[in-house]
């Protein structure tokens, strides 16, 4: 018998299969044109292909709802991040790149815990430490083997984190698809900033490369639609650990098609950097589980008490 979690483990795991070829297609298409018009298309596809599902569910793409602080602040995270991606993956390594990535449910927790008021323990706190401590040793700054471009993905890490902190905080009536088609919309606003900034002009991509842009915006929205429906499906601590697959086909990958070969210290920090995630996530759901037991005592209690 297929459970509920199992169905859901399996869609996560595909999602992360195809955000790992995402990033594949975003590197090979962007060793090829200047990164930020590699930008500036693929927020352009991504927030067509979301506006247009969601017209066709009824839904506005223009609503008051995108003047909310919230979602603005969601959107500018959003572009920050995808530049910061976008940028890593252009000029440095796809294995440390997505190495850097996985530390991004830490900065989730250490965000909630700093601006949403989320308790965190000790030992969480130590995770998160740890987990951080993963990230510098890919990074390695001051060493030998530093290259500041990896800062990109560290900048990735902070700003799309910030961006799910904001996530929750954001009314439960406002679509995710609208939410997607309008995040979409910041990534391409972020190409067009830093093509002036940076004096990139564009260039007209041939038919590989647009191939490659449509195969990149399809995956991505492919695997963020079978993320929503694993999230909605399986439990969020059973899900968790299988996330961390997009790591695992991310190595595949660069080993595969890029010819890249990670050293020990970059495997070293990746291992810490999911070790920590893995036990953040499996310590909070142990507390989640305290929580829920502990009120259900106490409502028998209750009953009991008032003679029920």
């Amino acid at each position: 018998m297929v459970t509920e979690n199992f169905r859901g483990a399996m869609l996560m795991v595909v999602s992360m299969v195809l955000f790992a070829f995402e990033d594949m297609f975003i590197k090979l298409v962007a060793v090829e044109l200047p990164f930020a018009e590699v930008l500036a298309l693929i927020g352009l596809l991504g927030a067509l292909s979301f506006g247009v599902a969601l017209k066709l569910r009824g839904g506005r793409l223009v609503t008051r709802d995108q003047l909310l602080p919230v979602v603005i602040f969601r959107n500018l995270a959003e572009g920050i991040g995808a530049v910061g991606v976008v940028a890593a993956l252009a000029f440095s390594d796809l294995s440390s790149t997505a190495a850097i990535l996985q530390a991004m449910p830490l900065v989730i927790v250490l965000g909630a815990a700093l601006f949403l008021g989320e308790p965190v323990g000790p030992r969480r706190w130590s995770a998160i430490a740890i987990g951080f401590l993963g990230v510098l040793l890919i990074v390695r700054p001051g060493l030998a083997g530093f290259q500041p471009v990896a800062l990109m993905a560290v900048l990735a890490v902070v700003m799309l984190g910030a961006r799910d902190v904001a996530t929750r905080r954001i009314p439960e009536h406002v679509q995710s698809l609208q939410l997607a088609a309008s995040a979409f919309f910041a990534v391409f606003v972020a190409g067009l900033v830093m093509a002036l900034a940076l004096g990139q002009g564009f260039v007209m991509p041939d038919p590989r490369e647009w191939l490659l842009l449509i195969a990149c915006v399809g995956v991505g929205a492919s695997g963020y639609a079978l993320l929503i429906m694993a999230t909605r499906v399986g439990e969020a601590s059973a899900l968790a650990p299988y996330r961390y697959a997009r790591l695992v086909f991310a190595l595949i990958l660069a080993f595969v098609v890029f010819d890249e070969r990670p050293d020990l210290l970059t495997l070293l920090g990746a291992a810490i950097i999911v070790a920590s995630g893995c036990y953040t996530m499996w310590r909070e759901a142990v507390l989640r589980r305290r929580l829920l037991r502990d009120a259900g005592f106490a409502t028998i209690a209750g009953w009991r008490a008032g003679g029920r």
